[in-house]
């Protein structure tokens, strides 16, 4: 029979596995939820990938470069799922528009409305910092 220290460093890891199991799936999971498609027949990432491809062209060096300022606060390992994110929310705004660059304003757009509600404290603060006025995109917060 296990005692002593030796019986709670198991329990230990046990624990600590289980919570990890449990965590990883559950971002799997969500991710999972993503991939399936919906009535239209194409999932949310499948619709952001047409976006980010459809408007590919229309973005200038100017308007890469706000968005990779924008996404900088994302620690980096999720960097890339956000700028995917937010590229494909631009490309539909633009899309809409029929816009035949995009622009500051789908920029600013887009990066609001992709991004959760739960971190537009921050997304008003990253704007604030480089000087972007958000009183004309209140309506989106």
């Amino acid at each position: 029979m296990l005692g002593g220290w030796f019986l709670w460093f198991i329990l230990f890891w046990v624990v600590v596995l289980i919570s990890l199991f449990a965590i990883g799936g559950f971002f799997m999971f969500r991710k999972f939820l993503k991939r399936l498609p919906k009535e239209d027949g194409k999932s949310i990432l499948d619709w952001e990938e047409h976006y980010v491809n459809e408007t590919r062209d229309l973005w200038t060096p100017d308007q890469k470069a706000l968005l990779e300022e924008l996404v900088s606060p994302v620690p980096e390992l999720f960097r890339d799922v956000a700028r995917q994110k937010i590229a494909g929310k631009i490309g539909e705004i633009a899309i809409e528009d029929h816009a035949e660059k995009i622009n500051r304003e789908h920029v600013i757009r887009g990066y609001i409305l992709a991004t959760p509600k739960r971190d537009h404290k921050f997304l008003r603060k990253k704007l604030q910092q480089m000087k972007i006025d958000a009183t004309p995109y209140e309506h989106l917060f």
